[in-house]
């Protein structure tokens, strides 16, 4: 399902379809710490129902799956969620799991306690969500949106990969990432108010394989590109690679931020 937004990518067309293996492989990378921020906060725990938004493969209600919540993931793109199902379910995980937009979900009024996005927030028509959201949350629901990027200017291997992207898609809006926290639209605050957020830096571990893979599975290359300039960029990274070592860390930030119900 081909995405098109005149705020991504100069809007060139993306399908995070063509991705959902590699992102099912690759992209469950993120530190235990991330998840922790999250409990910490007394959110997504036991006794709560929560709504993971943009859910891809589901890997925020699978890693979090262990703190009791009860989870239902939600995603545009119907590639992804049969492969959040599969890894549920061989995990022995009780996660529901729709093929939906977030513009598009349709639950009873105060159905979560908690809603959830993860690496996804940007995507949303915020005048259209925001009320949607209030209405099915629950009295002091909190809204949680995470975020976590390599730091290209910081880290010579994310910035030789993000060189590598912009060869090949050159209005690829996705790098260029500094430590800032996550910027929240103003239609959000007519219905929610900030209630907690956090910046803080992560080393995050790869080998060459699975850093190959984590970058084929970003909006620039494998949602995006052609297969004959996939099959250019495959041997032109893996060829950047052979200049490292077999297992490294990437440094990254990451980002919290609790919108509280009003």
């Amino acid at each position: 399902m081909d995405i098109k937004d005149s705020r991504i990518d100069a809007g060139k067309a993306f399908d995070w379809g063509k991705t959902s293996e590699a992102y099912a492989k690759y992209r469950d990378i993120y530190p235990d710490e991330f998840y922790q921020k999250v409990a910490d906060r007394g959110l997504c725990i036991k006794g709560q129902k929560v709504l993971d938004l943009g859910t891809g493969t589901g890997v925020l209600p699978r890693n979090m799956y262990k703190y009791g919540a009860e989870w239902v993931g939600t995603d545009i793109s119907p590639e992804q969620i049969e492969q959040a199902k599969r890894l549920a379910e061989e995990s022995g995980m009780n996660i529901a799991f729709q093929t939906v937009s977030a513009e598009k979900i349709d639950f009873p009024p105060e159905s979560f306690d908690v809603l959830t996005a993860c690496q996804c927030f940007w995507y949303f028509d915020h005048d259209k969500i925001a009320p949607e959201f209030h209405r099915i949350l629950r009295k002091d629901g909190r809204l949680v949106i995470l975020f976590m990027a390599w730091l290209p200017y910081e880290d010579e291997i994310a910035g030789n990969s993000e060189d590598l992207v912009r060869k090949f898609s050159p209005d690829w809006s996705g790098g260029g990432e500094t430590k800032h926290p996550i910027h929240i639209p103003d239609a959000m605050y007519n219905f929610f108010e900030m209630e907690y957020h956090e910046e803080y830096d992560l080393m995050v571990p790869f080998t060459k394989e699975s850093w190959h893979g984590r970058m084929f599975a970003c909006r620039g290359v494998g949602a995006s590109l052609s297969p004959e300039e996939l099959a250019k960029w495959d041997i032109e990274h893996r060829q950047m690679l052979k200049d490292y070592p077999d297992k490294f860390e990437v440094k990254h930030y990451a980002a919290i931020a609790v919108l509280k119900k009003k």
